[in-house]
Formats: C-alpha cells, sequence, structure tokens
C-alpha cells in the first residue's frame, strides 16, 4: 500500500521500507516510523504536502516524497 493512497482517518501498519540509503531509514527509525507500527493519517496540508500522522501516541509531519519509502499494510 502506497501513502499517498490513505484518507484521513486511515490506519497502516508498516511492513517495511523501500531502498533508501541508511542515514534516511535511520532517520525513520529515531522517529518512532518502526516496522509493525500502526500509523494513522489524522491530516493532510492544503497543498497536499505535509502528512500529518500518528504513530505510537504522538504526532509527526512527513513530506509526501519523505513517506514514500514507507511500506504499509491496511489496518482496519
Amino acid at each position: 500500500m502506497d501513502i499517498t493512497a490513505m484518507k484521513i482517518g486511515d490506519r497502516a501498519e508498516i511492513t517495511g521500507y523501500s531502498v533508501t540509503s541508511a542515514g534516511y531509514r535511520a532517520k525513520l527509525l529515531a522517529l518512532g516510523l518502526t516496522q509493525g507500527a500502526t500509523i494513522q493519517l489524522i491530516g493532510v496540508a492544503p497543498m497536499g504536502d505535509p502528512m500529518r500522522l500518528k504513530v505510537r501516541g504522538f504526532e509527526l509531519s512527513l513530506r509526501r516524497e519523505e513517506a514514500k519509502f514507507l511500506r504499509l499494510k491496511a489496518v482496519n
């Protein structure tokens, strides 16, 4: 599942990462975006970027280009 296909309120589980640099993957991990974590899309800026996500009880914003590296599985 691609994060750009999510609608506000949708939840997804992180199943892995697309190919990216080790440094950027470390940044995603430091933000709590680890494999197995559940994210929820809670908002999108008026121009579509950045996206506001809820993960592990806190909110963070990611640009679409950054969020596209997440591999996701839909959660009901």
